[in-house]
């Protein structure tokens, strides 16, 4: 197949789509900033992208492929790697008949037509793509899976029983000169390209499994290599601090580490299991900007309501949930609200996930009695505003928190617990005086991540004998066959159906009946209250939202939410859509 030779400027001008003026003004833009004529077009808004996508497919006589749409074939999409696709900005599509089909942003750049030919060493046939939907693909398409396997092999043949010198991988050497430093930087490579929130090293009898959690699920990669474990785990406690002769003990320790320009802090855990230590990694991505309160998926309502409760001088609010449900993230963006020359705010925490400019945050350090009691203790000499803890652990930091509220602070903290309501219960169980909690306890903000549906492959979905019997038990619900959603799955979310998550919330304000409940150690009064009152909504009814607005599955909340639905009231009003 040979390229068309056109000028574009003056095919555009031909085709009246742009002007003279507006050509001379993107040349200008073009000679300024380096960028193809096209792209200066589109920067300059002379000209849609799409526009110009078909004007050149008619024009060059060769297809228009969406690769939001395409679902690829690792095999064909490997005979590009992936340093030749981003430099190129091109990505084989399909093989058939002895040619290539390759995607390419810029079908009239020659010498990378040229280069794709030597490359491919087969005749290829060109489509043109969108530059943005192109790099989205590569990141997706272009995982480390076979490198990992490759990269095990050859670690496990250089780690016998006999050669393994610990005294050789603790030297640190150099990331192109070490196959075990090479294997866990195409490890973190992997799971950085994915969004991966963790990485867990779990060595079996006979096998290793490496598993990331993409969007709060684990996807797993298995290893034959099992002899890699050991290899691995040392030297990532070496980076981590760690002690690496103590193999019968859980150790923590954390270390940063660059992947792509971007920086990762690592949280790092051990655990002595039957075939070895198990390691979890938490990556905390330090280059990615802190989200703020409207991108939570925090409702409006509540959302006013949680700013109302923020502004008040002095306070407690917690923000309850299970392991990684977002809790801290909602804390930071409630900090990042507040964070102004005016208020000092301290937090303590264990460990600090993200750091922010003029907040004062204090690492929890164990080893040398560096506890939040202590700092608690410490920080109300610091003279604070606001202060956030981490976490309520203990009676000790749970009666700091509250004393520290009614001197006049505002406390914000985090606790384990399923929901709003049980929360108080929470709080007198680890010894808190009903008193101080009834005084000082001015909101309670539940919540879970569910993920969200990927828009990309979203269709109608046909309710579940399951599900239709879970909907069974909200009281009064009524809804449409046609109301939920799906997602049936697509490259872009990896066949899950499922891309990104958003948080589901319950709040529950405490109000002069609630604080009087509390205070006379009346949970039965305290769950009636809250229940009955207009304003609050439980967790299942804000998560029925989401899925009838299409954001989630059904099948999503039950995964989250299990049985939490049975004989849950509806609201006053009926369920609307936003």
């Amino acid at each position: 197949m040979a390229i068309k030779k056109i000028v574009l400027g003056k095919l555009l001008l031909e085709k009246n789509v742009i002007t003279q003026e507006q050509l001379d003004a993107a040349i200008a833009h073009q000679q300024s900033t380096g960028e193809k004529l096209g792209k200066a077009l589109v920067s300059l808004n002379y000209l849609q992208e799409k526009k110009l996508l078909q004007l050149l497919s008619e024009q060059l006589d060769i297809p228009y492929v969406d690769l939001k749409n395409y679902n690829f074939n690792p095999e064909d999409v490997y005979l590009l790697s992936e340093f030749h696709a981003r430099r190129l900005r091109a990505i084989v599509l399909k093989t058939a008949d002895n040619r290539i089909l390759v995607g390419m942003v810029d079908p009239l750049d020659i010498p990378a037509y040229d280069e794709l030919s030597h490359l491919l060493q087969k005749p290829i046939d060109i489509a043109i793509v969108r530059e943005a939907d192109l790099l989205e693909a590569i990141d997706i398409v272009y995982r480390r899976s076979s490198e990992i396997i490759s990269l095990a092999e050859e670690l496990s043949a250089e780690l016998t029983d006999t050669n393994f010198d610990i005294a050789q991988l603790a030297t640190g050497v150099s990331l192109s000169d070490a196959p075990v430093m090479r294997l866990l930087q195409t490890i973190f490579e992997d799971a950085a390209q994915v969004n991966a929130s963790d990485i867990h090293i779990e060595p079996d009898e006979h096998i290793l499994r490496i598993r990331q959690r993409i969007d709060g699920i684990l996807h797993e990669q298995i290893l034959k290599e099992i002899h890699v474990a050991a290899a691995l785990t040392l030297k990532l406690k070496l980076m981590g601090g760690l002690n690496i002769a103590e193999k019968r003990l859980p150790q923590d320790g954390r270390f940063s580490i660059k992947i792509k320009d971007k920086n990762f802090d690592v949280r790092l855990s051990t655990l002595p299991t039957q075939f070895g230590e198990s390691v979890v990694m938490r990556l905390l991505n330090q280059s990615a900007e802190l989200l703020k309160l409207t991108q939570l998926g925090i409702q409006e309502a509540i959302l006013n309501k949680l700013l109302k409760i923020i502004s008040m001088p002095n306070g407690l609010l917690l923000v309850t949930g299970p392991t990684g449900s977002g809790k801290t993230t909602t804390l930071y963006g409630l900090l990042s609200r507040l964070n102004t020359e005016e208020n000092k705010i301290i937090t303590v925490e264990d460990p600090v996930e993200y750091r922010m400019a003029r907040i004062n945050q204090v690492q929890i350090q164990p080893k040398i009695d560096l506890t939040f009691s202590r700092v608690l203790r410490s920080i109300l000499r610091q003279d604070p505003d606001i202060i956030m803890i981490g976490e309520l652990r203990d009676q000790e930091t749970v009666e700091i928190a509250l004393r520290a509220s009614i001197t006049g602070h505002f406390v914000f903290s985090t606790l384990h617990t399923n929901d709003a309501v049980s929360s108080i219960i929470r709080l007198i169980d680890m010894g808190a005086e009903q008193y101080l909690i009834a005084t000082v306890l001015r909101a309670i903000l539940a919540q879970r991540l569910v993920r969200r549906i990927c828009h990309n492959c979203i269709e109608e979905h046909t309710l579940t004998p399951i599900e239709e019997s879970w909907l069974a038990n909200i009281r009064g619900f009524v809804y449409a066959k046609d109301t939920f959603k799906q997602g049936v799955g697509c490259t872009y979310c990896h066949n899950t159906g499922y891309k990104g998550q958003i948080g589901v919330y319950e709040f529950l304000e405490v109000t002069p009946a609630l604080a009087e409940a509390i205070r006379k150690n009346n949970s039965f009064a305290f769950n009636e209250i809250a229940q009955k009152d207009p304003q609050f909504e439980h967790l299942v009814i804000n998560a029925l939202k989401l899925a009838m607005q299409g954001v989630t599955t059904l099948n999503e909340i039950i995964r989250i939410l299990g049985e939490e639905a049975i004989n849950i009231p509806l609201p006053p009003q009926p369920i609307t859509v936003a």
